[in-house]
């Protein structure tokens, strides 16, 4: 089985658009992926109550710019089969919280469900997803066990540890996100299209068979 982590935040819009189109590249050809999803945040300095969305786009983009980036990103999200309401977000929250779970659900539950549970309740229903309750309530969704999953938030487990490997990946050189490491070898990053993810299956499902008849061979 290949690894696959991904780096990704769960307020990244293109993590959203890409997670679709490598899903859409598996659902058509399948592969054995080990696929974790790994935190990096986009805003590691963030206050815990988050900020005005607004005021956050303006003060990162300019208003103007920030105007016509997102319209490129609805675009891009619809044109991968997504669902997405920015309108609807009144902050940019924190993320800490929600790679925390994201972790505990590679542990226990389902990463992949989390996930989309995360981009749902952020990019269509414009939910702070810094909410613990809100967390809890998604984690469940995912396999994890609400009542623990909140007791957990309300302590320090594994802030730590998702601070520790969100500077790891950028001591890696990671600068955004998504960012796919295949096999802990080769780094892919960006929304790539089904299309390019195909190909890259192919060639892993091409080098896997060549690697099966060679040891068949040898014997």
């Amino acid at each position: 089985m290949t690894r696959l982590d991904i780096l990704s935040d769960p307020i990244c819009p293109w993590c959203y658009i890409g997670k679709a189109k490598l899903d859409a590249a598996l659902a058509a050809t399948p592969y054995p992926f080990e696929i974790t999803w790994r935190p990096f945040q986009l805003n590691p300095d963030m206050p815990p109550e988050g900020m005005d969305r607004r005021a956050y786009l303006n003060a990162k983009f300019g208003e103007e710019r920030a105007t016509a980036f997102y319209a490129q990103i609805e675009q891009a999200a619809r044109d991968a089969g997504l669902e997405v309401n920015f309108d609807a977000i009144e902050r940019t929250p924190s993320t800490i919280d929600a790679h925390r779970v994201i972790r505990w659900a590679g542990q226990t539950g389902d990463q992949g469900a989390l996930k989309d549970a995360l981009f749902r309740a952020y990019f269509v229903e414009g939910k702070d997803i810094s909410d613990r309750d809100l967390l809890a309530e998604l984690g469940a969704e995912a396999g994890l066990e609400a009542d623990v999953t909140r007791r957990l938030l309300d302590g320090d487990a594994d802030v730590a540890e998702v601070k520790a490997e969100d500077a790891e990946a950028r001591q890696m050189g990671v600068t955004g996100v998504p960012t796919f490491l295949i096999g802990g070898r080769y780094a892919v990053q960006g929304a790539q299209d089904t299309a390019t993810w195909e190909g890259i299956i192919a060639d892993l499902s091409a080098a896997r068979d060549q690697m099966t008849e060679g040891g068949a061979s040898a014997t």
